[in-house]
């Protein structure tokens, strides 16, 4: 499963140094981000059949998904995403699992609305910029082939990269967890806690491995491959601990979002 994408017959343009971007490059960087926000009140120019496909290939075959992303930077010379669509797409399945949650927690209204834009604005979008700004920070500085590569990492595809691996976790922890809790993981016996952390670990794997493959598929970074193994070590040895210890994380989770409402 462990593979890296590769592109092969691309010549990209020259820099002075990984890391810095240059300032033709911020204003281009600038421009673009302009042209994504116009674009997020104009429904009718997203491609929503595109983004739905993207979402079905993250769960399946994500390296797929990236092969798009390779084949957009060379037909419009950037990495990131220039259509709002899938991200209009992540946010209607935030606001229809949050009601799930609404339901199965029995929220009054304002709970639920409080629990969305905590779903939305800290959860996906806020721990969203601080993950794609660290790693964008260290691919730049420390994950470039030579002294003098040719292309920086984009922060827009960075914090595409972090969209991408977030809608499996999506699935996993606002669809499956929710849809079993009360009949399978509400509980304190030993299959309940393997279920539910089980549940957790698969998640987690889900995105530790896309935000590789993100990385992976840019051609001019090297040793992306320490994305994928310090992380998801440190995920599999908490999960046995929380296994061996009988923390069911589901329930203290879903406990913890009722006292915190």
């Amino acid at each position: 499963m462990l593979q890296s994408v590769s592109v092969e017959g691309i010549s990209p343009p020259a820099t002075p140094r990984p890391g810095s971007p240059r300032p033709d490059s911020r204003h281009s960087a600038q421009a673009k981000r302009q042209k994504y926000f116009r674009r997020l009140l104009k429904f009718r120019q997203m491609d929503f059949e595109f983004a739905l496909w993207q979402m079905i290939y993250l769960m399946s075959a994500p390296q797929k998904v990236y092969r798009n992303f390779q084949y957009r930077k060379q037909t419009k010379n950037q990495w990131a995403r220039d259509d709002p669509a899938f991200l209009v797409l992540l946010s209607i399945c935030l606001c229809v699992s949050s009601l799930g949650f609404a339901i199965v927690l029995g929220l009054t209204f304002s709970e639920f609305c409080y629990f969305l834009t905590r779903s939305i604005f800290i959860d996906c979008i806020g721990s969203g910029l601080i993950i794609a700004t660290i790693l964008w920070f260290v691919a730049n500085n420390y994950l470039q082939g030579t002294s003098g590569s040719p292309q920086d990492v984009e922060w827009g595809f960075a914090f595409d990269i972090h969209l991408n691996a977030f809608y499996p976790v999506l699935i996993m922890l606002h669809v499956v967890q929710l849809l079993l809790y009360i009949p399978f993981l509400q509980s304190d016996r030993f299959h309940a806690v393997l279920l539910s952390d089980t549940i957790w670990l698969i998640a987690i794997g889900y995105y530790i491995y896309i935000t590789f493959l993100g990385y992976s598929a840019l051609p001019f970074l090297k040793r992306t491959i320490i994305i994928l193994y310090p992380p998801s070590i440190v995920a599999i040895i908490l999960y046995i601990f929380l296994v061996i210890s009988k923390v069911n994380l589901s329930d203290v989770i879903m406990k913890r979002y009722m006292k915190g409402i």
